[in-house]
């Protein structure tokens, strides 16, 4: 049922129709979004109001979370960072709308360029270099002044394989989405007066990079993790679901030191009226057995008027045990990495 993606193309074949549908292992396909088409042809000038691009960023420490996010969501642009102390289980959040996106800049793809936004009292940066991308971010007004600057080398070495998916959406919508996980980061993280050295041996960090146009209402879930094994291998996971037709292929997966061991549908199984309550999931080919344990519910709550959102992301840690695709089978340990549950308008 998992189509895999394997020869270089383009996103959209001329019709403005998606050219394939499946998941790959790297990124080998042309992201023209110039060549979408889902509106008749009098309409056709407003697409640009729907189509959907965003970077997000996520790295865990020993110590905290952080994460950094540029979006433009064609009517608005959205940048928002946040930072979460484990110890004292404090969570800090600050965010920007921007009419129209102005200022805003996102690349074509996800291999190449910069992302960046600068205004209203906040700068950042990513930057994809060679073998590596660098999250760069200073906003002296963060948090009521207490500001946060952050300077992270993520690897990102060629040879890495990471999720990428395709899938269509009813009426010519579609969603075309990498996410990477498991990146050695380095650097520093400085939040007011706290300032930790991020060191490669014990951060990872995340990206999930996201293009398409989805219905004006749409819902998700997301499930993503990074962290070591004890025998020093990366161990990663990207579970997800709620959108499109994934008939032939999901985001579903566990990254082993570098390499994807595909996974097909996954179940999320939790309480939406008790988040805090542990999720459990399971596969459809009995691989996966997981328990999600949270510790830490952020909620996002957006209105305004036509676009809204709401979020409850779950910072917790797995245990359970997956079967790679050798046949091995992969215990998991209090793994830390979050859980969501997404609701929108846009």
């Amino acid at each position: 049922m998992q189509v895999e993606i394997t020869r270089p193309g383009k996103l959209l074949a001329p019709s403005g129709r998606l050219a394939k549908v499946g998941w790959s292992r790297f990124p080998i396909l042309e992201c023209n979004l110039e060549q979408a088409s889902f509106y008749p042809g009098f309409l056709q000038p407003l697409q640009r109001f729907r189509i959907k691009r965003w970077d997000y960023y996520a790295v865990f420490t020993p110590r905290h979370f952080f994460s950094a996010t540029i979006a433009d969501l064609g009517y608005a642009g959205n940048v928002f960072v946040y930072f979460l102390d484990f110890v004292t289980g404090e969570l800090y959040e600050d965010g920007l709308v921007i009419p129209f996106g102005k200022g805003l800049q996102l690349p074509r793809d996800s291999t190449q360029g910069v992302s960046c936004y600068e205004g209203k009292g906040a700068w950042l940066s990513f930057e994809v270099k060679s073998g590596c991308r660098q999250i760069s971010v200073s906003w002296p007004g963060f948090n009521r002044g207490r500001g946060l600057w952050v300077d992270l080398e993520l690897d990102e070495p060629p040879e890495r394989e990471s999720m990428t998916v395709v899938v269509p959406i009813k009426g010519r919508r579609f969603y075309y989405n990498r996410k990477v996980n498991c990146m050695l980061a380095e650097g520093t993280l400085k939040y007011g007066d706290v300032t930790e050295e991020v060191k490669p041996h014990e951060s990872l960090g995340s990206l999930d990079w996201g293009r398409g146009v989805w219905p004006y209402r749409s819902y998700w879930n997301w499930a993503s993790a990074s962290g070591f094994l004890p025998d020093g291998r990366t161990l990663g996971l990207n579970l997800g679901g709620g959108f499109g037709n994934t008939s032939v292929a999901t985001e579903n997966c566990l990254i082993l030191d570098g390499r994807i061991h595909k996974l097909e549908q996954i179940q999320f199984v939790y309480d939406p009226h008790h988040y805090m309550k542990p999720w459990k999931f399971r596969d459809s080919q009995g691989r996966l057995e997981l328990e999600f344990v949270p510790f830490k519910e952020r909620v996002a709550r957006t209105d305004l008027m036509l676009i809204s959102s709401e979020v409850h992301q779950m910072f917790g840690r797995f245990s359970g045990k997956v079967i790679s695709d050798s046949g091995d089978l992969i215990p998991i340990v209090n793994l830390i990495g979050f859980a969501e549950e997404h609701h929108a308008r846009w």
